[in-house]
């Protein structure tokens, strides 16, 4: 008992002196720009933290870790995103302490896995985010590019409207796309770049039909308000699936980690309750559970993703 109150009253003056230190960080930033205001000295200059976190950023973690985060269309730097996940532990473990009674270093353990389960299940369950939100801008892509061509612009044109127009992520790939074109990048082999980091299905049939009516010619405009008006039918027919399997999808989820939670619960009330699970019959029984939970868990997932 002694050690969880020393424990908890050690996480919460590391936190007071972390809130104390930011107050001095502010207080300190404003006295600089005043003093930069009066004797002209405007250079901005980073923290150690800072620094560190770029260095971090420019390795080749760093970098994968950018991919990943660019997939999951996760809006953080590598940096960021490994400090969230860091604060996580240590938040983690502090709860595991103080309300289940798991002591040191074991909470610290846990944490450390649930936190790097919890960053690959990120990264395989939104793995094709980025690629569902530039499905999901299509339609207005395809309705952006057609109303340029029908006023008489070119089809590079109308990419170039359409990187001005649209919101990311559509936005920075086709200012990409128009930049190459813009620097002599022949058409076909820019667009097929494109295809490349966007390997859905339904951009790869919008690039298909872009190299097409470049090739053949014809009536671009008509053809890409017939796929815009496609593709949003499209789109309203997978949320209809999404809304009507929330439940079991949602389901997916709870199933491992109620029991999980309970088990947690009863050893904080009975000290030692979960002991049995890791000595003779209690692994058996532990191993069987894991692989139930995961197996419940996949066939749920396989049943709900209904591709269209």
């Amino acid at each position: 008992m002694t050690i969880s109150i020393l424990y908890s009253l050690a996480v919460l003056f590391g936190l007071w002196g972390l809130y104390n230190l930011l107050g001095y960080r502010n207080s300190k930033k404003d006295w600089r720009n005043k003093v930069g205001k009066l004797f002209g000295n405007n250079k901005k200059r980073k923290s150690f933290i800072l620094v560190l976190g770029d260095k971090f950023d420019e390795t080749k973690m760093g970098q994968n870790t950018t991919e990943q985060l660019r997939r999951a269309n996760i809006q953080l730097m590598p940096s960021e995103f490994y400090g969230i996940l860091l604060f996580g532990v240590f938040t983690a473990s502090l709860l595991l302490n103080t309300f289940f009674s798991i002591k040191f270093p074991i909470n610290i353990l846990v944490s450390f896995i649930v936190m790097e389960v919890i960053r690959r299940a990120l990264f395989i369950i939104r793995r094709n985010k980025f690629e569902e939100r530039m499905n999901d801008q299509l339609p207005e892509i395809c309705r952006i590019m057609a109303n340029a061509t029908r006023s008489g612009m070119t089809l590079t044109q109308g990419i170039g409207i359409a990187a001005q127009e649209l919101n990311d992520p559509a936005k920075s790939e086709f200012n990409r796309l128009y930049g190459e074109i813009q620097f002599g990048v022949d058409f076909n082999r820019a667009l097929k770049n494109m295809q490349k980091r966007i390997p859905s299905r339904e951009f790869q049939l919008f690039a298909a039909t872009l190299l097409i009516q470049k090739q053949a010619g014809g009536n671009i405009h008509a053809v890409m308000d017939e796929m815009g008006q496609t593709m949003e039918e499209r789109k309203l027919l997978l949320q209809e699936i999404k809304t009507m399997t929330a439940e079991q999808r949602y389901v997916a989820y709870i199933v491992p980690v109620l029991p999980i939670f309970l088990l947690l619960i009863m050893n904080n009330i009975n000290e030692g309750f979960i002991d049995p699970l890791f000595s003779g019959i209690g692994l058996v029984l532990l191993a069987v559970f894991v692989i139930g939970t995961a197996l419940t868990f996949f066939l749920i997932k396989k049943v709900t993703n209904i591709r269209v």
